[in-house]
């Protein structure tokens, strides 16, 4: 009570004093609160700013409901208020973002919104300091009442960065004008896409140019916190660029500037390079930059001290790799292992496997790597990744009788990691019969090296071997006396664990009573698994918690590996996770003898276990195309019900059905001409990404629906158009998605495509859904453009210029001459190019300036073969683009494409 009655004190000390007392010791429930609240009014009403910073300090630290329903309307006024001083505004502004993070219902929205964000033009750095903190709390939120921000914000930021560290005296920290005020600019700008406005898009990407400008000049003085105050207005400036993922030539330098601090000497600035590098890598501009400097990051994850640095070296390792390169680090990451941190060995290992899997051109290699990885790491061998082993040899016939002769010479070694005899029982049960021909393999040998590692494997160990026997005597009959004379011994028919007693009994009475067809029927080799996400891939997500699985799927693929198995490795929108007792082999149920495994329901785990749901069997004798397909085959249905429904739409509507595409349509679509993944379309609602990949006249594209409020959408329906005749030249299969997407949470959706013939306007998408009770409704142009079906051809110059004089109808020909958008930079516009789909030719222009390509256009109907020559001129900022095909409409359209995108 005496510190309430302070509170009405004239005196400053006094005031200042109650202000304290209530501020650290009265419980936001306290009985006075109300007299507290009545003596704040009085001094947010007093006009006196002192009093009323007092006040507002003393609200932000107590920050409880009753403060926020009491105040949350008078702050807002007197931030805007023309007469408040401007300490008086910065404490209003920290006060209302305290408010806001504690309750955000209480903080009105509406008329004071505009002249909150104009807050960015004050004379005062510190008004502005605490508008940009308060804006960028709320902008996440309402991201379009507060888009006026971006031009401001924009200026503001220039005129920042543009000055001497003498203009800001009273702001500038060693020698760097406004540190605090940059990083937090730069931060309000990741929460929009790049400025639609032109001039505000080149003064801003100007601003980030200047900032790695001054990133190379010298130091302006040796203190750390004149490099760390620099370093951070970097570093967020990277992130921006990296944010917008639109400007290659800023990609670039911004990956070359990271290079240089791969090996300061400075811990931290090594870790932060690493850690933005493993984001540029994902990037399709910039993944080849970050490629140069593998040999450092290599070096950093041998020498350096701090195993966190280490672990982002082999995050960016893992991040880079790609069809060239992927020997090379998995046997760097395989070295690493042996001396690898044991916190870090289980990743390592999942990295290491997935990427042996995802380039594996000679499966030979693949083999090999993961019996290394087992005998190196066993410990850390998850059954996810030997169950994949097995389920890729099993699936190809041409490495099963090198995977049998490797993995039998790897159970000769004295200590054996249990899960090599795990690997090794199961292909020798399946494959044994193709090295059975050496004497020094022969049945009798395999068998003996096999028993001799039993008595000391666990029990689901010794069940698999059981099952691998009762193979043996179908494969060998000359093995039967003696594995039978096993399987009746005393220690396998009295064993005290039941599955391996049911077991001994079962194969014993199965290899005596049955006939050798039966024998053979029953025990036949494993058919293969079908494709699904590898569920070592899902481990590592789960490994690396829930904000990593958009990370590692959002890792750009190598354009070279679409014939990998498993293709592309979509993100299950759940993942179920097995409990740690949960019978993953099956060892709990009584088996039919059918496999190593034994239990039927088994064979699903082999596949994937971190899915309960059921596989679709692929069908016999599957097309080349239907290979493909299967091989893209996304996670199993959550529930076997979901398997009933039909996976196309009811009906296509035509376009009259829905609203016309959004104006930004275009650009959208533009943006994803060169490049497979990314953002579609944001707004404050929603969020769908695209995840596609092509094959000849084949792709497959996975749509991400993310529902950004706390609120379910319900009616949730995306729906395929094809407007015009579009039908006849492009066929697209839609599956269904869940009706309602819970507030925070993101849906899949998959997409079969197939080019049937050259078109010129792509599929559109329409996405209807309520909100609140209210329908909202958006359509988009789908990015499936004909280039997408565009294979590189090499050919040599001869041939080239043979092709070209063919082609010289004038309506095959298409040549545009136009200005450059971009900044003209060689490695980008290669860049571009390449994903494009043509293949560059190099020494075929006699001009090294220019660039040449070739391809040829995957249709059902017919193949189109093209031609292309881009002519850069730097001193006039032009180019001219020349297009030949055999097909004048596209031609045509692909000149306009390509244009487009220089």
């Amino acid at each position: 009570m005496e510190a309430v009655n302070l509170l009405s004190s004239n005196k400053y000390t006094e005031k200042q004093i109650g202000y304290l007392f209530i501020s650290v010791l009265v419980n936001s429930n306290s009985e006075l609160i109300r007299l507290i609240n009545n003596a704040i009014k009085n001094d947010l009403a007093s006009r006196n700013p002192t009093f009323m910073c007092l006040a507002l300090h003393c609200i932000a630290n107590v920050g409880s409901r009753e403060m926020g329903e009491a105040f949350a309307a008078d702050i807002p006024r007197i931030l805007v208020a023309g007469d408040s001083m401007d300490s008086v505004k910065q404490s209003a502004a920290l006060c209302l973002l305290r408010l806001y993070k504690a309750s955000p219902d209480l903080v009105p929205m509406g008329e004071w919104t505009a002249r909150v964000v104009h807050l960015l033009n004050d004379q005062h750095m510190g008004v502005v300091t605490a508008a940009v903190s308060l804006i960028t709390c709320l902008c996440k939120k309402n991201p379009d009442d507060f888009k006026t921000c971006i031009s401001l914000a924009v200026s503001r930021l220039s005129r920042i960065v543009s000055s001497a560290s003498t203009d800001l005296q009273d702001y500038t920290y060693y020698f760097v004008p406004a540190p605090w005020l940059s990083v937090k600019l730069l931060r309000l700008l990741q929460c929009y896409p790049p400025p639609e406005d032109a001039a505000v898009k080149g003064r801003l990407v100007e601003c980030l140019e200047t900032v790695l400008n001054k990133a190379q000049e010298p130091p302006k003085s040796k203190k750390v916190q004149h490099s760390n105050a620099k370093n951070a207005i970097l570093f967020e400036t990277i992130s921006l660029i990296i944010h917008y993922d639109s400007e290659p030539n800023l990609l670039v330098r911004a990956c070359n500037q990271l290079g240089q601090f791969l090996q300061h000497r400075e811990t931290n600035l090594r870790y932060l390079a690493l850690e933005s590098m493993c984001t540029l890598a994902s990037s399709e501009f910039s993944h080849e930059a970050v490629k140069t400097h593998i040999d450092t990051v290599i070096n950093a994850l041998k020498t350096e001290r701090d195993v966190s640095v280490r672990q982002r070296a082999a995050d960016l390792l893992y991040a880079m790799c790609d069809r060239s390169n992927a020997k090379q680090i998995v046997s760097e990451m395989l070295r690493y292992l042996e001396t690898a941190d044991y916190a870090i060995r289980e990743e390592i290992v999942l990295k290491v496997a997935i990427l042996a899997e995802k380039y594996a051109v000679d499966y030979s290699w693949y083999v090999d790597t993961i019996l290394n990885l087992i005998r190196i790491a066993g410990d850390y061998v998850s059954e996810e990744v030997w169950y994949r082993v097995l389920q890729i040899v099993t699936n190809r016939d041409d490495v099963q009788g090198y995977a049998a002769k490797t993995v039998f010479e790897a159970l000769q070694a004295p200590a054996c990691h249990e899960n090599m005899v795990k690997v090794g029982g199961y292909i020798l049960g399946e494959f044994g019969n193709l090295i059975a021909g050496d004497p020094r393999s022969s049945p009798p040998v395999q068998f003996s090296l096999l028993h001799s590692k039993f008595h000391l494997c666990s029990v689901a160990t010794r069940a698999l071997l059981l099952s691998t026997y009762i193979k043996f005597i179908n494969l060998f009959p000359e093995t039967k006396a003696t594995i039978q004379g096993v399987l009746r011994a005393g220690s396998q028919l009295r064993n005290a664990d039941v599955e391996l007693q049911q077991r001994a009994v079962e194969y014993l009475t199965l290899s005596s009573v049955a006939s050798t067809d039966v024998l053979a029927t029953v025990l036949e080799e494993m058919p293969p698994f079908p494709e699904r996400e590898s569920s070592i891939l899902a481990k590592l997500k789960r490994k690396k918690g829930p904000g990593a699985a958009s990370a590692l799927d959002d890792g750009r693929r190598d354009p070279s590996s679409s014939d990998i198995n498993g293709g592309v490795e979509p993100t299950p929108s759940t993942v179920s996770t097995p409990s740690p007792s949960a019978d993953l082999l099956g060892l709990r149920a009584a088996p039919p003898p059918a496999a190593p495994q034994a239990p039927s329901g088994a064979g699903n785990l082999l596949v994937d276990v971190s899915s309960d749901g059921p596989v679709a069997q692929p069908s016999l004798g599957p097309t080349p195309e239907e290979a493909f397909l299967s091989e893209l085959e996304p996670p199993a249905p959550e529930s076997p019900m979901a398997l009933l429904a039909d996976p196309a739409p009811v009906a296509d509507p035509g376009p009259e059905d829905i609203g016309l595409p959004i104006p930004e349509a275009d650009e959208l679509l533009n943006k994803f001409v060169c490049k497979n993944n990314g953002v579609l379309f944001e707004n404050q609602l929603l969020q769908i990404g695209v995840k596609s990949e092509f094959r000849q006249n084949l792709g497959r594209m996975y749509l991400f629906y993310g529902n950004k409020t706390s609120v379910q959408f319900q009616n949730f329906t995306p729906t395929v158009v094809h407007p015009g005749d579009l039908q006849t030249h492009l066929a697209v299969q839609t599956k269904r998605v869940a009706a309602q997407v819970d507030g925070g949470a993101q849906v899949q959706q998959v997409l079969n495509i197939e080019c049937l013939r050259d078109f010129l306007m792509p599929p559109l998408l329409s996405v209807r859904f309520r909100y609140g009770g209210a329908p909202q409704s958006l359509t988009l142009k789908l990015p499936v453009t004909i280039n997408k079906f565009f294979q590189p051809t090499e050919m040599a110059a001869q041939d080239f210029f043979q092709r070209w004089k063919q082609l010289s109808l004038p309506q095959q020909e298409a040549q545009k001459i136009f200005k450059a958008n971009h900044p003209m930079d060689a490695e980008v516009t290669k860049a571009k190019l390449l994903g494009f789909g043509s293949a560059l030719l190099d020494n075929v222009d006699p001009n090294p300036e220019n660039f040449v390509g070739a391809g040829i256009i995957q249709t059902k109907a017919l193949q189109v073969g093209c031609l292309l020559r881009l002519e850069p001129n730097a001193q006039a900022q032009m180019y001219r683009l020349t297009l030949r095909t055999s097909k004048e409409s596209v031609s045509r359209h692909l000149c306009e494409l390509l244009a487009q995108q220089f």
